[in-house]
């Protein structure tokens, strides 16, 4: 994996702009030390054509990194391009063990194990489906939305009564499928669906 490569999957974890993590980082060539949002970028060293560079959060060590001086010349930032590849997108949700904690931009078909908080903001009327010939459940798509985006939320049964239009909504553990073109988020039976924030109109208990 290559420098820019890996500065891509590092602005995507940390949740930095790209270009803003491109111009920090020559800034600490520069000025020796520069801040990206809670990250800190100190220069530990200027070779011929390389500097290294130290990332930290915190007291915590980030990464630690030679990067060439060509690479910190570039007239615009090279990370941008890099961090629309899809295939980082998919290294960097290997690296993490466990569910994820993800933003509807940058969902993508197959993932798994994915956490996401979101508000309702359209439900749709649900529908019957046949599942053998004695048992029938009922589905509704919910539009969901965060600043990021908006995706579809596959609803089953009681999930369908359990959360209106302007609720906030924690989903735990979902995946994301492709049903007829468009991406969608379902949550299996190891899923989970609460309301972290509800509506100002009174629900009556079941």
């Amino acid at each position: 994996m290559s420098v820019g490569e890996y500065l891509a999957l590092l602005s995507m974890k940390h949740e930095v702009d790209p270009d803003k993590l491109f111009y920090a980082l020559v800034s600490a060539w520069k000025n020796e030390i520069s801040t990206c949002g809670d990250l800190s970028i100190k220069c530990r060293g200027k070779l011929k054509d390389r500097v290294v560079l130290l990332i930290t959060k915190g007291p915590k060590v980030v990464a630690q990194f030679p990067i060439t001086k060509e690479f910190l010349l570039e007239p615009s930032s090279p990370i941008r391009n890099l961090r629309k590849d899809d295939i980082l997108r998919r290294q960097l949700f290997k690296r993490e063990k466990g569910p994820h904690t993800v933003r509807i931009r940058d969902l993508r078909t197959g993932m798994r194990q994915v956490n996401l908080k979101a508000k309702v903001l359209e439900i749709a009327r649900p529908t019957v489906v046949f599942r053998g010939f004695e048992y029938s459940a009922s589905v509704a798509n919910a539009l969901i939305s965060d600043e990021t985006g908006t995706i579809k939320l596959c609803l089953w049964n009681k999930q369908i009564d359990s959360v209106s239009v302007g609720d906030t909504v924690q989903i735990e553990n979902a995946h994301v499928s492709m049903f007829r073109g468009e991406r969608q988020l379902r949550i299996g039976k190891n899923g989970m669906l609460n309301i972290v924030e509800a509506t100002n109109s009174t629900r009556e208990s079941a």
